[in-house]
């Protein structure tokens, strides 16, 4: 596990010269604790710790510059690394495997080079809904870092920042 106590690369001073963990929002939606999400995998903190988002914005982003290191052609999952050893999984709606693509216009490939905000997914709410499917979408941290949600049950847009902190 990477330590993200002291100054790690990407971290920059905020205001009053405190430390901030750069990091945004993949997706814009509702905010939620891993905990409430229904799939036990996650709620169970089995993969790890993190979030969850309630979709309402089908623009999946990269959370911080990085490598992809996971990209599934169905376009429901993907694995991300920043330098400094902080890893993530971003795993759209539930049981969207399921779907084989369809309603996921994935933009980028395992391998690639990404910068925060960089799309990774487009999904369609829409067909993604009508097939029956969750929109919840966890954003977990599978080298083990623990999270402090910084907000709890609100809504937040992709891209936000200061809505957890390592």
């Amino acid at each position: 596990m990477p330590d993200l106590t002291g100054r790690i690369e990407g971290e920059k001073m905020g205001l009053f010269g405190k430390k901030k963990v750069d990091f945004v929002s993949p997706a814009g939606g509702r905010l939620m604790n891993i905990t409430e999400v229904a799939d036990p995998a996650f709620s169970s903190k089995m993969l790890g710790d993190g979030f969850a988002v309630d979709l309402t914005d089908g623009e999946i982003g990269a959370p911080f510059d990085g490598e992809v290191t996971a990209a599934f052609p169905t376009g429901h999952a993907f694995g991300l690394k920043r330098k400094d050893g902080l890893e993530c999984l971003i795993h759209v709606g539930m049981d969207t495997v399921q779907l084989n693509g369809k309603g996921f216009d994935v933009k980028v490939k395992q391998g690639q080079m990404v910068k925060k905000g960089d799309t990774l997914v487009v999904v369609d709410l829409d067909e993604v809904r009508a097939a029956g499917k969750s929109l919840v979408t966890p954003v977990i941290f599978t080298e083990g870092t623990p999270v402090k949600m910084l907000k709890k049950d609100t809504q937040i847009s992709r891209g936000e920042e200061d809505i957890l902190k390592f």
